[in-house]
Protein backbone atom coordinates (compact mmCIF):
# COMPACT_ATOMS: atom_id res chain seq x y z
CA UNK A 1 0.00 0.00 0.00
CA UNK A 2 2.91 2.34 0.73
CA UNK A 3 4.31 1.98 -2.79
CA UNK A 4 0.83 2.48 -4.23
CA UNK A 5 0.59 5.73 -2.27
CA UNK A 6 3.91 7.00 -3.66
CA UNK A 7 2.71 6.10 -7.16
CA UNK A 8 -0.49 8.04 -6.45
CA UNK A 9 1.56 11.11 -5.51
CA UNK A 10 3.57 10.76 -8.70
CA UNK A 11 0.84 10.03 -11.23
CA UNK A 12 -2.28 11.69 -9.83
CA UNK A 13 -1.02 14.49 -7.58
CA UNK A 14 1.88 15.14 -9.99
CA UNK A 15 4.29 15.91 -7.17
CA UNK A 16 7.98 16.32 -7.92
CA UNK A 17 10.37 13.46 -7.15
CA UNK A 18 11.95 15.58 -4.45
CA UNK A 19 8.58 16.09 -2.72
CA UNK A 20 7.70 12.41 -3.04
CA UNK A 21 11.04 11.47 -1.50
CA UNK A 22 10.40 13.83 1.44
CA UNK A 23 6.91 12.39 2.00
CA UNK A 24 8.30 8.86 1.90
CA UNK A 25 11.06 9.65 4.39
CA UNK A 26 8.60 11.24 6.83
CA UNK A 27 6.18 8.30 6.64
CA UNK A 28 8.95 5.72 7.09
CA UNK A 29 10.24 7.65 10.11
CA UNK A 30 6.78 7.62 11.69
CA UNK A 31 6.31 3.91 10.93
CA UNK A 32 9.66 3.05 12.54
CA UNK A 33 8.75 5.09 15.61
CA UNK A 34 5.43 3.27 16.01
CA UNK A 35 6.90 -0.21 15.59
CA UNK A 36 9.70 0.57 18.04
CA UNK A 37 7.11 1.61 20.61
CA UNK A 38 5.36 -1.72 20.18
CA UNK A 39 8.54 -3.83 20.23
CA UNK A 40 10.37 -1.76 22.80
CA UNK A 41 13.46 -1.99 20.60
CA UNK A 42 14.68 -0.69 17.27
CA UNK A 43 15.39 -4.18 15.98
CA UNK A 44 13.41 -5.51 13.04
CA UNK A 45 13.78 -6.13 9.36
CA UNK A 46 12.51 -3.45 6.99
CA UNK A 47 10.62 -4.29 3.82
CA UNK A 48 12.35 -3.60 0.47
CA UNK A 49 10.67 -0.18 0.34
CA UNK A 50 12.22 0.78 3.67
CA UNK A 51 9.01 0.48 5.70
CA UNK A 52 9.09 -1.73 8.83
CA UNK A 53 7.69 -5.09 7.77
CA UNK A 54 5.47 -5.32 10.85
CA UNK A 55 4.01 -1.78 10.70
CA UNK A 56 0.22 -1.88 11.00
CA UNK A 57 -1.43 1.49 10.23
CA UNK A 58 -4.73 0.29 11.69
CA UNK A 59 -3.03 -0.25 15.06
CA UNK A 60 -1.83 3.37 15.36
CA UNK A 61 -3.39 5.30 18.23
CA UNK A 62 -3.58 8.98 19.11
CA UNK A 63 -0.99 8.45 21.85
CA UNK A 64 1.46 7.25 19.18
CA UNK A 65 0.95 10.46 17.21
CA UNK A 66 1.42 12.65 20.26
CA UNK A 67 4.52 10.78 21.40
CA UNK A 68 6.03 11.07 17.90
CA UNK A 69 5.43 14.83 17.77
CA UNK A 70 7.02 15.24 21.21
CA UNK A 71 10.02 13.18 20.09
CA UNK A 72 10.48 15.39 17.04
CA UNK A 73 10.16 18.71 18.83
CA UNK A 74 11.66 18.09 22.26
CA UNK A 75 14.11 15.29 21.59
CA UNK A 76 14.79 15.82 17.90
CA UNK A 77 15.06 19.59 18.35
CA UNK A 78 13.17 20.27 15.13
CA UNK A 79 11.54 23.65 14.58
CA UNK A 80 7.75 23.82 14.62
CA UNK A 81 7.65 24.38 10.87
CA UNK A 82 9.62 21.18 10.20
CA UNK A 83 7.46 19.18 12.61
CA UNK A 84 4.30 20.46 10.92
CA UNK A 85 5.67 19.38 7.54
CA UNK A 86 6.19 15.84 8.84
CA UNK A 87 2.72 15.79 10.36
CA UNK A 88 1.30 16.89 7.02
CA UNK A 89 3.13 14.07 5.21
CA UNK A 90 1.84 11.34 7.52
CA UNK A 91 -1.63 12.89 7.65
CA UNK A 92 -1.84 12.74 3.86
CA UNK A 93 -0.82 9.06 3.89
CA UNK A 94 -3.45 8.14 6.46
CA UNK A 95 -6.09 10.08 4.53
CA UNK A 96 -5.18 7.90 1.53
CA UNK A 97 -5.36 4.75 3.66
CA UNK A 98 -8.79 5.74 4.95
CA UNK A 99 -10.05 6.31 1.40
CA UNK A 100 -8.97 2.72 0.67
CA UNK A 101 -10.53 1.43 3.93
CA UNK A 102 -7.22 0.35 5.43
CA UNK A 103 -7.96 2.51 8.51
CA UNK A 104 -11.39 3.62 9.69
CA UNK A 105 -10.58 6.71 11.79
CA UNK A 106 -8.99 10.08 11.13
CA UNK A 107 -6.78 10.37 14.20
CA UNK A 108 -5.07 13.44 12.81
CA UNK A 109 -8.28 15.47 13.10
CA UNK A 110 -7.59 15.53 16.85
CA UNK A 111 -3.90 16.37 16.49
CA UNK A 112 -3.30 20.13 16.21
CA UNK A 113 -0.34 21.52 14.33
CA UNK A 114 2.45 23.13 16.32
CA UNK A 115 2.35 26.91 16.49
CA UNK A 116 5.08 28.24 14.24
CA UNK A 117 6.35 31.83 14.35
CA UNK A 118 5.35 33.82 11.29
CA UNK A 119 8.40 34.77 9.30
CA UNK A 120 8.37 37.48 6.69
CA UNK A 121 9.94 36.49 3.37
CA UNK A 122 13.49 37.72 2.86
CA UNK A 123 13.92 39.99 -0.15
CA UNK A 124 16.45 42.35 -1.68
CA UNK A 125 15.62 46.03 -1.30
CA UNK A 126 14.72 47.72 -4.56
CA UNK A 127 17.68 50.10 -4.78
CA UNK A 128 20.17 47.25 -4.36
CA UNK A 129 18.29 45.03 -6.80
CA UNK A 130 18.37 47.82 -9.38
CA UNK A 131 22.15 48.07 -8.96
CA UNK A 132 22.47 44.32 -9.49
CA UNK A 133 20.34 44.49 -12.65
CA UNK A 134 22.30 47.52 -13.85
CA UNK A 135 25.56 45.59 -13.47
CA UNK A 136 24.25 43.21 -16.14
CA UNK A 137 23.11 45.99 -18.48
CA UNK A 138 25.82 45.44 -21.10
CA UNK A 139 25.63 42.07 -22.87
CA UNK A 140 28.78 39.96 -22.73
CA UNK A 141 30.36 37.61 -25.27
CA UNK A 142 31.52 35.34 -22.45
CA UNK A 143 29.03 32.46 -22.22
CA UNK A 144 29.31 31.91 -18.46
CA UNK A 145 28.94 35.61 -17.66
CA UNK A 146 25.92 35.94 -19.91
CA UNK A 147 24.30 32.78 -18.57
CA UNK A 148 24.74 33.89 -14.95
CA UNK A 149 23.25 37.29 -15.78
CA UNK A 150 20.27 35.62 -17.43
CA UNK A 151 19.68 33.42 -14.37
CA UNK A 152 19.44 36.47 -12.09
CA UNK A 153 17.30 38.48 -14.52
CA UNK A 154 14.87 35.61 -15.12
CA UNK A 155 14.38 34.96 -11.42
CA UNK A 156 13.78 38.64 -10.73
CA UNK A 157 11.56 39.34 -13.74
CA UNK A 158 9.36 36.21 -13.65
CA UNK A 159 9.34 34.99 -10.03
CA UNK A 160 10.20 31.44 -11.09
CA UNK A 161 11.06 28.78 -8.55
CA UNK A 162 14.47 27.10 -8.76
CA UNK A 163 13.02 23.85 -10.16
CA UNK A 164 10.98 25.81 -12.69
CA UNK A 165 13.99 27.71 -14.00
CA UNK A 166 16.16 24.62 -14.41
CA UNK A 167 13.29 22.89 -16.22
CA UNK A 168 12.33 25.68 -18.63
CA UNK A 169 13.07 25.07 -22.32
CA UNK A 170 13.30 27.30 -25.35
CA UNK A 171 10.01 25.76 -26.52
CA UNK A 172 8.25 27.23 -23.48
CA UNK A 173 8.69 30.78 -24.80
CA UNK A 174 6.49 32.59 -27.31
CA UNK A 175 6.04 36.05 -28.82
CA UNK A 176 9.74 36.63 -29.37
CA UNK A 177 10.58 35.38 -25.86
CA UNK A 178 8.20 37.93 -24.29
CA UNK A 179 6.02 35.21 -22.73
CA UNK A 180 6.99 32.01 -20.96
CA UNK A 181 4.93 28.98 -20.02
CA UNK A 182 6.02 27.77 -16.58
CA UNK A 183 5.27 24.32 -15.22
CA UNK A 184 4.89 24.67 -11.47
CA UNK A 185 4.00 22.45 -8.55
CA UNK A 186 1.62 19.63 -9.39
CA UNK A 187 2.53 20.14 -13.07
CA UNK A 188 0.24 23.18 -13.17
CA UNK A 189 1.02 25.59 -15.97
CA UNK A 190 0.92 29.38 -15.94
CA UNK A 191 1.85 32.05 -18.46
CA UNK A 192 4.14 34.83 -17.28
CA UNK A 193 5.19 37.86 -19.36
CA UNK A 194 8.88 38.61 -19.86
CA UNK A 195 9.93 42.26 -20.11
CA UNK A 196 11.56 43.20 -23.42
CA UNK A 197 15.08 43.87 -22.00
CA UNK A 198 15.17 40.35 -20.57
CA UNK A 199 13.69 38.89 -23.78
CA UNK A 200 16.51 40.61 -25.68
CA UNK A 201 19.07 39.04 -23.31
CA UNK A 202 17.57 35.61 -23.95
CA UNK A 203 17.93 36.13 -27.70
CA UNK A 204 21.53 37.30 -27.26
CA UNK A 205 22.31 34.35 -24.98
CA UNK A 206 20.92 31.85 -27.50
CA UNK A 207 22.91 33.45 -30.35
CA UNK A 208 26.04 33.27 -28.20
CA UNK A 209 25.31 29.66 -27.28
CA UNK A 210 24.89 28.66 -30.91
CA UNK A 211 27.91 30.66 -32.07
CA UNK A 212 30.18 28.96 -29.54
CA UNK A 213 28.61 25.56 -30.28
CA UNK A 214 27.84 24.95 -26.60
CA UNK A 215 24.43 23.32 -26.89
CA UNK A 216 24.30 19.53 -27.38
CA UNK A 217 22.36 18.43 -30.45
CA UNK A 218 18.64 18.22 -29.75
CA UNK A 219 18.90 19.82 -26.29
CA UNK A 220 16.26 22.54 -25.93
CA UNK A 221 16.85 23.31 -22.25
CA UNK A 222 17.39 27.06 -21.83
CA UNK A 223 19.97 27.26 -19.04
CA UNK A 224 23.01 25.11 -19.78
CA UNK A 225 26.36 24.32 -18.26
CA UNK A 226 29.50 25.18 -20.18
CA UNK A 227 29.52 21.59 -21.40
CA UNK A 228 26.15 22.08 -23.04
CA UNK A 229 24.15 20.04 -20.54
CA UNK A 230 21.14 21.16 -18.46
CA UNK A 231 22.46 23.11 -15.51
CA UNK A 232 21.99 21.54 -12.07
CA UNK A 233 20.00 23.13 -9.27
CA UNK A 234 23.11 23.31 -7.10
CA UNK A 235 24.96 25.25 -9.80
CA UNK A 236 22.08 27.74 -10.14
CA UNK A 237 22.05 28.13 -6.37
CA UNK A 238 25.78 28.88 -6.39
CA UNK A 239 25.31 31.47 -9.15
CA UNK A 240 22.62 33.34 -7.21
CA UNK A 241 24.50 33.10 -3.92
CA UNK A 242 27.69 34.49 -5.48
CA UNK A 243 25.92 37.40 -7.18
CA UNK A 244 23.84 38.44 -4.16
CA UNK A 245 26.73 38.16 -1.70
CA UNK A 246 28.98 40.00 -4.12
CA UNK A 247 26.40 42.81 -4.18
CA UNK A 248 26.45 43.05 -0.38
CA UNK A 249 23.10 41.35 0.30
CA UNK A 250 22.93 40.36 3.97
CA UNK A 251 21.20 37.22 5.26
CA UNK A 252 19.72 34.70 2.86
CA UNK A 253 21.00 34.69 -0.71
CA UNK A 254 19.09 31.93 -2.46
CA UNK A 255 16.99 31.76 -5.66
CA UNK A 256 13.87 31.88 -3.48
CA UNK A 257 14.96 35.27 -2.15
CA UNK A 258 14.76 36.57 -5.74
CA UNK A 259 11.28 35.06 -6.06
CA UNK A 260 10.27 36.89 -2.87
CA UNK A 261 11.88 40.05 -4.25
CA UNK A 262 9.85 39.79 -7.46
CA UNK A 263 6.56 39.57 -5.53
CA UNK A 264 7.42 42.22 -2.93
CA UNK A 265 8.50 44.80 -5.50
CA UNK A 266 5.37 44.24 -7.59
CA UNK A 267 3.17 44.70 -4.53
CA UNK A 268 5.06 47.83 -3.52
CA UNK A 269 4.33 49.28 -6.96
CA UNK A 270 0.61 48.69 -6.66
CA UNK A 271 0.08 45.42 -8.53
CA UNK A 272 -3.10 43.67 -7.39
CA UNK A 273 -2.35 40.78 -5.04
CA UNK A 274 -4.49 38.38 -7.11
CA UNK A 275 -2.39 39.15 -10.17
CA UNK A 276 0.72 38.38 -8.12
CA UNK A 277 -0.89 35.12 -7.00
CA UNK A 278 -1.37 34.15 -10.63
CA UNK A 279 2.17 35.11 -11.61
CA UNK A 280 3.64 33.20 -8.66
CA UNK A 281 1.58 30.09 -9.30
CA UNK A 282 0.17 29.99 -5.76
CA UNK A 283 -2.78 27.65 -5.29
CA UNK A 284 -4.37 29.94 -2.71
CA UNK A 285 -4.35 33.67 -2.00
CA UNK A 286 -3.20 32.97 1.57
CA UNK A 287 0.26 32.02 0.32
CA UNK A 288 0.55 35.35 -1.50
CA UNK A 289 -0.80 37.56 1.29
CA UNK A 290 2.39 37.21 3.31
CA UNK A 291 4.00 39.69 0.90
CA UNK A 292 1.48 42.28 2.05
CA UNK A 293 3.16 42.12 5.47
CA UNK A 294 6.46 43.09 3.86
CA UNK A 295 4.75 46.11 2.32
CA UNK A 296 3.19 47.08 5.65
CA UNK A 297 6.60 46.86 7.32
CA UNK A 298 8.04 49.05 4.57
CA UNK A 299 5.28 51.64 5.08
CA UNK A 300 5.94 51.60 8.81
CA UNK A 301 9.65 52.22 8.26
CA UNK A 302 8.93 55.13 5.90
CA UNK A 303 6.41 56.57 8.36
CA UNK A 304 8.78 56.31 11.32
CA UNK A 305 11.54 57.89 9.31
CA UNK A 306 9.49 60.79 7.91
CA UNK A 307 6.65 61.68 10.29
CA UNK A 308 7.57 64.53 12.71
CA UNK A 309 5.71 62.93 15.60
CA UNK A 310 7.42 59.58 15.08
CA UNK A 311 10.86 61.22 14.89
CA UNK A 312 10.18 63.21 18.07
CA UNK A 313 9.12 60.05 19.91
CA UNK A 314 12.38 58.41 18.88
CA UNK A 315 14.41 61.29 20.23
CA UNK A 316 12.48 61.26 23.49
Amino acid sequence: MFQRYLTYLRTEKRYSERTIRAYGDDIRQFARFCTQRVRGTDEGNPAPDGMPADFDPAAVRLDDLRAWVVSLGDEGKLAARSVNRKISSVKSYFRYLRSHRVVDKDLFARLPSMRAPRRLPSFVEESRMQRIAESFREPSDDFRTERDALVILLFYSTGMRLAELTGVSTDDFSDGFRCVKIRGKGDKERIVPVVEPVAARIRHYLELRDRQNICESGNNCLILSQRGRPVSRSEVYRIVHAVLKGAGVQGKSSPHVLRHTFATHLLNHGVDIRVIQELMGHASLEATQIYAHNSIERLREVYNHAHPRAKRDKED
